[in-house]
């Protein structure tokens, strides 16, 4: 990763843990100071985030080996079908010690009757997936349609709820990712958690207004040149 990349994958890892209310700790944000400045390397971010995770009672280190593999989601590309294969390939990049049988959401007797139902994840997945594949993965559209079906699906994917640990995050990704590919970059680091919460509260019961109003706010075309992970245009391009 360029100098660039590193800090904008650093920004964006602190923000999208933010936008959940999880705060990683001084010692999380050293290890991510030293490799913005070059003094520590991928594999060792690697190595520190393994460590931390190996600390499984500890819900601050758990948090801290998130914000470090955030930082490095896009070292191991995954394939980019705009569907629950490609969620749950970044999901895996985020837990990769979690069972495949216990990343996605299962049935319990109290669910959230606000989202859509455990039991029929992978049905309401393909059902959107198929959606985006019809609409071209979003690519080609002027911003006003991109940021009304962007926000259209942020909302979707929302309430279909795949993942039981991580939900958001992943998505927030998985949105970056299309969202470059189609043509426009998103910076999260113009979200403030509380009107992200809320608009993504109204949203799901049935006013995505808010929503559509902090996604055009995100919304820049395209830099090719940069990483799709951002928080904060002043980063500059990643080349």
């Amino acid at each position: 990763m360029t100098p660039a990349e590193r800090q904008s994958a650093v920004a964006f890892a602190l923000r999208n843990l933010l936008l959940d209310d999880r705060h990683p700790s001084p010692s999380a944000l050293q290890a991510a100071s030293d490799f913005m400045a070059g003094r520590k390397q991928t594999e060792a971010l690697a190595d520190t985030a393994r460590r931390l995770e190996a600390q499984s009672n500890s819900t601050n280190a758990n948090v801290d080996a998130l914000f470090l593999r955030t930082i490095l989601v896009c070292q191991r590309p995954w394939a980019t079908e705009g569907d629950l294969a490609e969620m749950r390939a970044i999901h895996r990049r985020l837990l990769p010690s979690l069972p495949e049988e216990r990343a996605l959401r299962q049935p319990q007797p109290d669910d959230n009757t606000s989202l859509y139902p455990a039991a029929m994840l992978e049905q309401g997945a393909a059902a959107i997936g198929q959606e985006l594949a019809a609409e071209r993965n979003l690519a080609s559209l002027d911003r006003p349609v991109f940021v009304e079906r962007l926000a259209h699906y942020y909302d979707e994917l929302s309430y279909l709820h795949p993942f039981a640990d991580c939900d958001g995050m992943t998505l927030r990704i998985f949105l970056s990712r299309l969202s470059h590919d189609a043509g426009w970059d998103l910076d999260w680091g113009r979200a403030d958690p509380t009107a992200h919460r809320r608009a993504l509260q109204r949203a799901l019961r049935g006013d995505i207004d808010g929503l559509q109003t902090m996604i055009a706010g995100m919304v820049r075309p395209v830099n090719p040149t940069r990483i799709f992970l951002i928080a904060g245009w002043d980063q500059g391009p990643a080349h």
